[in-house]
């Protein structure tokens, strides 16, 4: 499985952008997908995730209500909506796919294949 995230960017702080991650494989609806973040100097973070049908989706605390995760199956692209960003937003985002099952969605131990990276800059 191939992942490639398209879509960062400098936005000013509350703009928009919306982050892009196409995937290779015939069995990509399958897969629970997920974003992750990392700041410079700081650890990977959860983001997002989604099931493989779009049924059940994830948010980590920070960016609840304000960023949107969904999928197209159809296009093997799983999406990341970002609204409200904040300079606190700024970092390399990376989409991630697994294979298996696991409640804990948020954990970076889940996924067993992931993107390159986007950069999202939020001025302020």
């Amino acid at each position: 499985v191939q992942l490639q995230a398209s879509g960062g960017g400098l936005v000013q702080a509350g703009g928009s952008l919306r982050l892009s991650c196409a995937a290779s494989g015939r069995t990509f609806g399958s897969y629970t997908m997920g974003w992750f973040r990392q700041a410079q100097g700081k650890e990977r973070e959860f983001v997002s995730a989604i099931r493989w049908n779009g049924g059940n989706t994830y948010y980590g605390d920070s960016v609840k209500g304000r960023f949107t995760i969904s999928r197209d199956n159809a296009k093997n692209t799983v999406y990341l909506q970002m609204n409200s960003l904040k300079p606190e937003d700024t970092a390399v985002y990376y989409c991630a796919a697994s294979t298996a099952f696991s409640m804990v969605v948020s954990s970076t131990r889940f996924y067993n294949y992931w993107g390159r990276g986007t950069l999202v800059t939020v001025s302020s």
